[in-house]
């Protein structure tokens, strides 16, 4: 009988990369998380908004920076400085991200001036993205909102993936993620990688990088888990990556940099921890610990009138940064009557560190440039200390979210003769916010958030003061905002819209000053009191008809309340009040068109102002990029993929001019990946 009996074929068991460990998600649509509130609680129960980038997003874009990753992102700007892979500058409701605002894992990733940690996209399973304050929650972090990038983990399942990439500028990769159990299944790895070699359509501007990131799970017990997070990177970028200024508010066609002259080496290493311990069925002890560095080896170039032609300068810059941050919390489930509270405390640490080394320009030559020992020029190591409460209180369908965090910090601020001054400042950051479920698709929502930021260093009143200088006041800020969350019937979707209202209080912005009246300095931080409003509407849908889709819209209105002379009463330059994106994914089950995938986008930047003077605007620009996959499943070759995107299809280079300064976009660029999956 049964030789008889009828055979069964079972379809292809697709397998995921996400670890689904940190954060839940489902194709674009993300479920549930710990990036908000330390808790895992469902991303529609939160009163706050929060967009994700998810794994599959990631894999269908293929972004080659976390800018790149972004760009689909309501609130979010990462055009601000034309095309510069080097840093990750990115922007939140207005407010600049990049100095307080990058998390990894939970913990906070402190750049120094250059030596800035590189978040690559192939390491990372999904993006959270905080909007509004957010210092109740994680501590000193800006008025915008923060970044918090998920790494990829040990999955208890093995997935295995091998790629080669080929592409415009001569890009060749290898990528690799490798992940399952061992032994007896206690323990499982990951290990993922990168290997690229690469140029960029500037002259002598490099896009190289050798990545690998292993990590370990190991379940001690049934209450006690431990996972290992580590990764080591060392990349090769250009140093030089703007244009010629030839007059104010135009990027002429002419390169800056020097081709022979223009390695920017950045080098980098994280080594940490996290450990879950069930203390009993209602109490979870969490701990987590990382210590990283950045060294970065900087030659760059330039150019100037020397009246008749065009001059040109040269220098090397060298800096190490070092970050230690650690947080230990205990997470408590109890009720009182008819709540049902989820309490989480806890402290955090963190000690972060550089130190430059800069002599200035030189007129001779490269070769005098690189001959030079660069004497050191300046250092800085800020302590910080933080203790939170966070009460989740749940009754019927009403959410209410109380947090309060008070922070101290110690900054010592070293000089070029290593003569150090001493500052603290200590703040009180809090979370009131409330959510109801109208119905099981309709939530709506209320918050109120403060954020608390010390800022190192001399502020100027501006690019005519040079005898202004003084020690900076704490970044305050305070967010009000109020949205909704909804889920169309019978579809897997999360569409969030919401009204905010940020004000900042001494906050700071980079003017670019003259050198010879500022003692070296090109650029130095100026006092701003900003006021940001705004509207956020993002939507992420998986529809049965196998289309995935992300689609976005902002307004901005960022105005300058106090600021350099001539500001005030203006709107922050490079800040445009309308943006909006779309971006969709075809892959069907079934058909003449089963085993192929076709994706399509389009983001506009509408129009902003140049400068803070308001003097010129820039233009709105439109990008298009575009994706194609095939399944060699379909012709019996399982596991094996094709895969080609186009970054930027209309080759805009137009330019996007910040504080006065103007930048260029990137032009088209496309890549073509065969992978397979065992």
């Amino acid at each position: 009988m049964a030789q008889n009996s009828e055979v069964f074929l079972l379809g292809t068991i697709h397998v995921e990369a996400e670890s689904d460990d940190t954060l839940v998600q489902n194709g674009y649509v993300p479920q549930s998380g710990r990036q908000a509130t330390r808790t895992d609680t469902p991303i529609r129960d939160i009163p706050q908004n929060i967009s994700t980038v998810t794994q599959d997003q990631i894999e269908d874009q293929r972004p080659r920076t976390l800018l790149d990753a972004l760009g689909y992102t309501s609130g979010a700007s990462t055009t601000n400085f034309g095309y510069d892979s080097r840093y990750d500058a990115i922007y939140l409701r207005g407010f600049s991200a990049y100095s307080t605002g990058l998390f990894r894992d939970g913990l906070r990733q402190v750049n120094g001036p250059s030596a800035w940690y590189q978040n690559y996209p192939y390491s990372l399973e999904a993006l959270a993205v905080l909007k509004g304050p957010s210092s109740a929650t994680y501590g000193v972090s800006g008025s915008g909102g923060i970044v918090n990038v998920v790494s990829k983990r040990p999955k208890e399942e093995a997935y295995n993936e091998v790629q080669l990439t080929f592409g415009t500028d001569d890009h060749k990769e290898l990528g690799f993620d490798l992940t399952g159990p061992l032994g007896d299944g206690r323990l499982s790895y990951r290990m993922t990688g990168v290997v690229r070699d690469a140029d960029t359509p500037l002259e002598g501007f490099q896009d190289n990088l050798t990545m690998i990131a292993p990590a370990l799970t190991y379940k001690l017990t049934e209450r006690t888990t431990v996972t290992l997070l580590t990764e080591y990177a060392k990349s090769t970028r250009g140093g030089t990556a703007s244009y010629y200024n030839a007059s104010y508010g135009e990027a002429f066609d002419i390169y800056i940099g020097d081709p022979e002259y223009n390695d920017f080496v950045n080098e980098q290493w994280r080594l940490g921890y996290e450990i879950t311990h069930e203390l009993s069925d209602n109490v979870t002890l969490h701990q987590k610990l990382r210590y990283s560095e950045v060294d970065a080896d900087l030659e760059f170039s330039g150019l100037y009138d020397a009246g008749a032609d065009l001059g040109r300068f040269w220098g090397h810059y060298l800096e190490n940064s070092k970050n230690l941050v650690a947080d230990l919390s205990l997470e408590a489930s109890f009720t009182t009557g008819a709540l049902n509270h989820r309490l989480v405390t806890g402290l955090d640490y963190s000690n972060t560190s550089y130190d430059a080394y800069y002599g200035g320009v030189n007129y001779v030559s490269a070769a005098a440039a690189d001959a030079i020992d660069q004497p050191y020029s300046a250092g800085q190591d800020m302590r910080q200390y933080g203790v939170y409460l966070h009460d989740q209180i749940s009754t019927g369908g009403w959410s209410f979210y109380l947090s309060g965090r008070y922070d101290w910090v110690e900054t010592t601020t070293y000089d070029a003769a290593q003569s150090g001054t001493e500052t603290s400042a200590e703040g009180f950051s809090g979370r009131i916010g409330a959510s109801y479920a109208v119905n099981s698709d309709l939530t709506v929502f209320a918050n109120l958030s403060s954020s608390f930021v010390p800022t190192t260093g001399l502020v100027y009143d501006g690019a005519d003061a040079p005898d202004s200088g003084r020690a900076a006041d704490p970044t305050r800020g305070l967010q009000k905002e109020i949205g909704l969350k909804y889920q169309l019937p019978g579809t897997e979707s999360l569409i969030s819209a919401s009204v905010f209202d940020i004000r900042q209080e001494d906050g700071v912005v980079y003017q670019s000053v003259d050198p010879a009246d500022f003692g070296g300095l090109y650029q130095v931080q100026v006092p701003y009191d900003l006021h940001s409003r705004g509207v956020e509407i993002e939507g992420q849908f998986n529809f049965k008809n196998d289309l995935r889709m992300t689609a976005s819209y902002t307004y901005l209105d960022m105005e300058i309340e106090a600021g350099a002379s001539g500001t005030e009463g203006n709107q922050l330059s490079a800040t445009p009040r309308h943006s909006a994106s779309i971006w969709g994914f075809y892959e069907p089950r079934a058909g003449l068109l089963q085993g192929w995938g076709l994706g399509a986008g389009l983001r506009y930047v509408g129009e902003s102002w140049g400068d803070d003077t308001n003097t010129f605007r820039n233009d709105d620009q439109f990008y298009a990029d575009l994706s194609l996959t095939y399944d060699f499943g379909q012709v019996g070759v399982d596991g094996l993929g094709l895969q080609v995107n186009v970054k930027n299809a209309f080759d805009n280079t137009d330019q996007t001019c910040s504080a006065g300064y103007c930048y260029r976009t990137e032009g088209r660029t496309a890549t073509a990946s065969i992978a397979y999956r065992f």
